[in-house]
């Protein structure tokens, strides 16, 4: 092998290493705010539940009167 094709074979090599660099660094932002929503969608689910047991209290109440 030529010196040329291993430089040439070499410059590929970096040009996709900085490329799967930002890559991951795209994957580990897009991880967080997912971590992030995660967060905050368990807070509107308990407050979901939290609504439904009242609705559903209230109806209770509604069919013994």
């Amino acid at each position: 092998m030529e010196p040329q094709e291993v430089d040439t074979i070499l410059r590929s090599l970096a040009t996709t290493m900085e490329h799967q660099r930002s890559i991951n660094a795209d994957l580990r932002t897009c991880i967080q705010e997912q971590r992030e929503f995660n967060k905050q969608q368990l807070a509107i689910n308990t407050d979901v539940k939290t609504t439904l047991a009242r609705i559903e209290t209230l109806l209770a109440r509604m069919w013994r009167a």
